[in-house]
């Protein structure tokens, strides 16, 4: 295969972006005309299925030979390849979307050898899109003005602070629509055991916060305004656009489950650390091991 333009495919995927964006703020949906899927806490709208299909249709016609694999339009048994990829989710916060609440964004990520190397996070509602290309950085564009487009590299603070423990931190989670079993047991345990008393052998964190979109935790902790996201049950297309702007921004993804040092991009259960000034790799290596001892048990999910 020919070098990959790898500048070339963020530049599309970009401008898929923004015309992804326009459909999303145009549209206007409700609790009341949103489909579900497993439960009815795992919605659907009409936008994300002619999201999907119009950045289907735009990648395959100008990358055909590339494989993709996108949220609504995954069947039980597709799997991530070593093949060039497009993972898409066309709206990444669809609960959110529904309740106008604007944490929304569509998530692209060009992947290969089942690495993600573009991504590109957009949330149409503030203005921001997030993106990197492996090995040229990671950066955030403000298009909250009008009038302009004000460029931040990642993380925003340069240096970023010391890596503290968790009794520092600011960490995000989400619920999952899963709401019962093992995998509610040892969510809802290991949230209890973050925010806990140090009296009750808690880690005491600043706080847990719940943005509801996989691809923005991953961008807030890019940006070192949250230094980790704990997350079990997410799929490929949540997390290879934020993956690739997180380890571009100086961040690590590790497994969700303790000794899960080398996570695959579809294993569907992650840890992000964001990146850190004194004390590098070695301090978030640390602050890994000790979130690892509040993981109440193991997630496990079907790939």
């Amino acid at each position: 295969m020919a070098e990959l333009d790898l500048k070339g495919i963020h530049e599309f995927l970009v401008d898929v972006a923004m015309k992804a964006g326009e459909m999303i703020t145009a549209a206007h949906p409700s609790t009341s005309t949103t489909d579900t899927k497993k439960n009815s806490s795992d919605l659907v709208t009409e936008t994300d299925q002619a999201v999907e299909h119009m950045v289907s249709t735009a990648l395959k016609s100008q990358y055909p030979t590339f494989e993709f694999l996108g949220e609504e339009t995954y069947k039980p048994g597709m799997q991530l390849t070593p093949s060039p990829t497009f993972v898409v989710d066309p709206i990444d916060g669809t609960t959110n979307f529904v309740h106008a609440y604007p944490y929304v964004s569509i998530s692209l990520a060009f992947v290969h050898k089942l690495t993600p190397l573009v991504g590109v996070v957009f949330n149409p509602f503030t203005r921001q899109l997030y993106h990197a290309i492996d090995g040229q950085g990671s950066y955030l564009n403000d298009m909250s003005d009008p009038s302009k487009v004000t460029k931040h590299n990642l993380p925003l603070k340069n240096p970023p602070e010391r890596l503290q423990g968790l009794n520092q931190a600011l960490v995000a989670m989400e619920w999952g629509n899963e709401r019962s079993g093992n995998n509610w047991t040892v969510k809802t345990s290991t949230f209890a055991s973050l925010a806990g008393d140090t009296s009750i052998s808690g880690a005491m964190v600043h706080s847990l916060r719940s943005l509801g979109s996989a691809a923005l935790n991953l961008c807030a902790v890019a940006s070192g305004t949250l230094d980790a996201y704990w997350e079990g049950g997410c799929w490929a297309w949540d997390v290879a656009a934020g993956w690739v702007i997180l380890k571009e921004a100086g961040g690590m993804v590790v497994g969700g489950n303790k000794g899960e040092w080398e996570p695959k991009v579809d294993g569907r259960r992650y840890l992000a650390i964001r990146g850190c000034g004194e004390g590098g790799e070695g301090k978030q290596k640390e602050f890994i091991e000790e979130f690892w001892g509040h993981v109440k048990g193991r997630l496990e999910y079907d790939v």
